[in-house]
């Protein structure tokens, strides 16, 4: 099942399936921490046999407690893929866009389709943090843990990270936005300017941002079912043509367009 006090989740494959399987809520953070945080996330699960989740994850840092698998995930350039098996939770703080530069100090880039520890990051209270945790079963207790946390280590604000949201926010909101050049000329920016902010700050660069959230909307329309038309979806993406679609789809994805339909098709019977 999926609940959720913090908008629908997008980049889910299969979401049908994956509510046979999973519990996910998610949570959004009090208003003194919405600069730096998107949600938090909380996915409990019990399975007779191994089940795989896969997801298009979106350009931000998460910062997971799990049992023996804590971390900080980078930004994953490709697409994500875990197996659950017999009984556990995850539960996740995901930072928007650029806003876990403040935290790092150092250039996202370094983290992308990486893992940290904790202590990488914040030492020994990193440690405790995790600690304590594990230790908790009540979901609203975790994220006063999580806040609590957060709080204790919150840089100041920084304008270039509010630069990078409200571009981040328009390439994901306007759908035509379809190339670097043209939310280069919407900000001001050069298209070099741009590429160097989103190293240092967000870990990938805004082209593969706009393909991204492009792909989004694709398995967003493939999930909700109906007839696909596929010429027109292509163009409304900022593809040349089908062919090109289709192939950085089953590129990412690993099966076709149509293949995956079918495969959702089924899911929700």
């Amino acid at each position: 099942m999926i609940t959720s006090n913090a908008g629908k989740p997008r980049g889910i494959l299969h979401p049908q399936k994956g509510e046979q399987f999973f519990h996910l809520q998610r949570y959004s953070p009090s208003d003194d921490l919405r600069f730096f945080v998107e949600h938090y996330w909380s996915v409990q699960w019990n399975v007779p046999a191994p089940q795989t989740q896969e997801i298009l994850p979106h350009p931000s840092v998460h910062l997971v407690i799990e049992q023996g698998n804590s971390g900080i995930l980078g930004v994953v350039t490709g697409k994500f893929t875990r197996v659950l098996q017999g009984s556990g939770w995850v539960f996740g703080i995901k930072f928007n866009p650029g806003a876990f530069y403040p935290f790092a100090k150092f250039p996202i880039s370094e983290m992308t389709d990486r893992r940290l520890h904790l202590s990488d990051i914040f030492h020994s209270d990193g440690t405790a943090y995790e600690e304590e945790m594990l230790s908790l079963n009540d979901e609203g207790k975790k994220v006063e843990c999580a806040e609590r946390f957060l709080r204790a280590h919150l840089p100041l604000k920084d304008e270039t990270m509010e630069l990078i949201q409200q571009i981040v926010g328009r390439i994901m909101t306007d759908k035509g936005i379809l190339n670097v050049g043209q939310i280069a000329s919407a900000f001001s920016l050069t298209a070099r300017t741009l590429q160097r902010l989103f190293n240092q700050y967000v870990g990938v660069g805004p082209k593969w941002i706009i393909k991204r959230y492009r792909m989004h909307e694709a398995v967003e329309q493939m999930n909700e079912g109906g007839v696909v038309n596929w010429v027109q979806l292509a163009l409304d993406l900022g593809y040349y043509d089908q062919a090109h679609f289709i192939k950085d789809f089953r590129t990412l994805i690993g099966k076709s367009p149509g293949e995956y339909v079918k495969s959702a098709a089924e899911f929700r019977r």
